[in-house]
């Protein structure tokens, strides 16, 4: 049956069963994103140097949300998680920039379920959802606001996007700024020096002329006549954006203002009296769904998200969000929270939290930062971000919203930390997370099965989401009465378990003698992956030839494993001198990551480049 009398079917069969209202008693939405900003940022929420003065009378004018939370702490995995209302690790759309295909056929974009429900859907202009297989602007009726085109349109759904708080808008001159770097409210991480303060000032410019965009849109819908017909929600895509804010599970990275204003005429649907602030547990995985509920749509099964708006509400108990390759660099850490609590898990520890990333380092805070830490005059708070991370953290966010005071071994919080543990494995299993291994591992499977990543987690033969979680749990358990059962996960059939046995033997290295020939034996292991961490085994227990020569291997051949390779070698700080020529020789293209290395370790066959000395 063709869509178009699909569509018709539905609106008449909906509307005979009172599921939806006529056309003129549907809300219309206008949803205001903005980038790459957290709650410190916007006045309402307590800064008192943030100038943001549309967004606060909004706030006063609505509804203010106090918990509300990204599930990726960075733009193309979140956007990934809203159009589809599928969360992006359930997918396998969360390694950045990536583009990895879905299932089209059977996960469908929220604005195609709206206009299936008789919504004329808008989107100027930002798309960036992350996923191959269709072409971002395909679900949308405009990628322009016509004000007049939509009073013409009614109901519509329209989104409009500021790029005026993007992370890149607080790169670049830090010296000439409106805002005083004396009026600034400091992170407790950041020290307190001038750089870094002048950056706070340049970046709450930006989020002024980014507040003056969403008050230009509000100014618009009253001149059309609309605004009584319209719910107006306003939020940010994620946090950020001074380091370890945007790329992180902190609050920082993923406490978002969200905002929500609802005319009289759909009072139905307000949670409170306006000008309330709620507090609510709200996860951007809701949203679609939610979205979805207020405009009468379908809302499929597939979607993994909880209504928190309107007569349909339902009840949040735990946020989950997720941290995995971002650009260049490696790494892999889940979190969960409450309202109070936020949990943290590490799969890789060994990946410094401050590793040089070439975007972020483009921010002059940032370089500032470091400079501050190489010359020894950061202390055991702000000093921290460039250390090893632990394989667990918590916080309790209640009365350390920076998180920098880490309660995983006090006793008095040990029963919240087992909840919260509990309450996370739980959800990987049941949304089939599929970052248990590592992204190009994962890619190899699903190009093997000739399944996306979506249905290739969803098979058991093929990807155990059970059998990994416990792997992956004793590999980072550190007890040294594992170290039998690693030694056997060694000669698991699965690669994935093996690849967790020789990460569990790398983790216990420090700690218990390893036996070096079950080491030496996954040099030649089918996984690259499982290679290339026995080799760093090797590199620290002495054996540094052998461990060079399987990397360079690796390198020279364009493993699938390059670009964790190239972060290993970086990581390890003893220079590149071994490498450059197999690093040279390394197609594998990964995205054009593997490239960035290359450019920051100066090996990139640059005419003039000099070699970066270590």
């Amino acid at each position: 049956m063709p869509r178009r009398l699909i569509r018709l079917l539905f609106l008449f069969v909906a509307f005979l069963s009172g599921g939806i209202a006529v056309a003129d008693e549907r809300p219309n939405i206008l949803w205001l994103t903005c980038e790459d900003n957290n709650v410190n940022w916007v006045g309402c929420y307590g800064n008192p140097h943030a100038d943001t003065p549309n967004i606060d009378a909004l706030a006063a004018e609505g509804f203010q949300y106090m918990h509300c939370y990204a599930n990726a702490p960075v733009c193309a995995p979140s956007r990934s998680t809203w159009i589809t209302g599928v969360h992006a690790l359930s997918m396998g759309t969360h390694p950045m920039r990536s583009r990895y295909p879905i299932p089209h056929d059977r996960i469908r974009y929220y604005p195609d379920l709206l206009k299936d429900a008789g919504y004329y859907v808008g989107n100027d202009r930002k798309t960036d959802y992350n996923i191959g297989g269709r072409d971002d602007k395909s679900a949308w009726d405009t990628d322009k606001t016509d004000w007049d085109q939509l009073k013409q349109r009614q109901p519509f759904f329209m989104v409009i996007n500021s790029t005026k708080s993007h992370e890149s808008k607080a790169f670049g001159d830090v010296n000439h700024t409106t805002h005083s770097p004396d009026d600034v409210r400091l992170a407790k991480y950041h020290p307190d020096i001038p750089d870094i303060r002048k950056n706070y000032a340049h970046y709450h410019d930006q989020m002024k002329k980014m507040d003056a965009d969403i008050g230009l849109a509000l100014q618009r819908l009253e001149e059309s006549g609309l605004a009584e017909n319209t719910i107006v929600i306003h939020n940010s895509d994620h946090g950020g954006v001074i380091a370890r804010s945007k790329r992180f599970l902190f609050n920082s990275g993923t406490h978002c203002p969200l905002i929500i204003r609802i005319p009289e005429k759909f009072k139905h649907l307000r949670p409170a009296q306006p000008g309330t602030k709620i507090d609510d547990l709200v996860s951007f995985i809701d949203m679609t769904k939610t979205w979805l509920d207020v405009c009468g749509a379908e809302k499929p099964d597939y979607l993994q998200g909880k209504v928190f708006l309107g007569p349909n509400k339902e009840s949040r108990e735990y946020h989950v969000s997720f941290r995995t390759r971002m650009d260049e660099r490696c790494d892999n850490v889940r979190a969960i929270r409450d309202r109070r609590f936020l949990y943290i898990r590490n799969y890789m520890p060994y990946a410094p939290w401050g590793q040089h990333l070439n975007y972020l380092w483009i921010m002059r805070a940032t370089q500032a930062w470091e400079e501050h830490h190489l010359a020894g005059k950061t202390d055991a708070v702000t000093g921290r971000f460039f250390g090893t991370k632990p394989m667990e953290e918590l916080y309790d966010t209640s009365v350390d919203p920076d998180n920098v005071h880490n309660l995983i071994d006090d006793p008095r919080y040990a029963a919240d930390v087992k909840r919260l543990s509990k309450a996370l494995d739980r959800w990987q299993r049941e949304h089939f997370d599929a970052g248990l291994l590592p992204e190009s591992e994962i890619v190899r499977r699903s190009e093997a099965s000739g399944k996306t990543i979506f249905d290739m987690v969803r098979t058991p033969s093929l990807y155990d989401v059970a059998a990994l979680q416990q792997a992956s749990a004793r590999a980072l358990e550190q007890n040294p009465d594992n170290l039998g059962r690693l030694y056997e996960d060694l000669r698991a059939k699965d690669s994935g378990v093996r690849y967790w046995a020789i990460v569990g033997c790398f983790n216990l290295q420090e700690s218990a003698p390893l036996d070096m020939q079950e080491i030496r034996a996954a040099l030649q292991d089918e996984s690259h992956h499982v290679r290339a961490m026995a080799a760093w085994i090797l590199y620290r227990g002495g054996d540094q030839a052998a461990a060079q020569a399987c990397w360079n291997q690796l390198l020279r051949e364009s493993s699938y494993a390059s670009l964790k390779v190239f972060n290993i070698i970086d990581w390890i700080g003893d220079g590149i001198e071994p490498y450059t020529e197999a690093m040279k020789q390394c197609n594998f293209d990964h995205g054009g990551y593997v490239g960035r290395m290359k450019e920051y370790m100066d090996v990139a066959d640059k005419p003039g480049k000099k070699k970066r000395a270590k």
